[in-house]
């Protein structure tokens, strides 16, 4: 594997991979240097220059970049809220058991402690009739494995 294939592997395992890295039009991306148009995070964080030093237009710089002025936006004010940083991908959907709500695992140790036996699959259902949760019972064992740790 050479090491530009490596690069894009590596890029695509992260999450910054550019899925069209051939709309870049900026010159400098073009000699195949140190600007790599591959790299989004790079890609973003110039776009971003571009307007915030050279004093190009939002507008022109999304299309010089070959991203759209909504991906300039998120960009700006992740940016600014979290500086380079804010430009790495984040992780999508719920960031923990969200559904595991205080009652909700107070319920489940009371069924745990009256018979220990039972399974997070007759948990679950005993969830939802008398609760009116849907919960997954993966998610039950998951909760049940953190509570167990020390």
């Amino acid at each position: 594997m050479s090491k530009r294939d490596a690069k894009a592997e590596r890029l695509k395992q992260l999450g910054v991979l550019n899925p069209n890295p051939e709309r870049v039009r900026a010159p400098w991306f073009q000699t195949g240097g140190f600007f790599d148009a591959r790299d989004l995070v790079q890609v973003k964080y110039e776009m971003l220059r571009q307007v915030s030093l050279e004093g190009a237009s939002k507008a022109d710089a999304a299309a010089l970049f070959g991203l759209s002025r909504p991906t300039f936006y998120q960009a700006e004010a992740a940016f600014a809220r979290d500086g380079l940083a804010g430009l790495l991908p984040r992780q999508r959907g719920p960031k923990g058991a969200h559904k595991l709500k205080p009652e909700v695992m107070s319920f489940i140790e009371q069924h745990l402690e009256g018979d220990g036996q039972i399974h997070a699959r007759m948990l679950a259902l005993n969830l939802e009739t008398e609760l009116g949760v849907s919960v997954h019972p993966r998610s039950i064992e998951r909760a049940m494995a953190r509570k167990k740790k020390p």
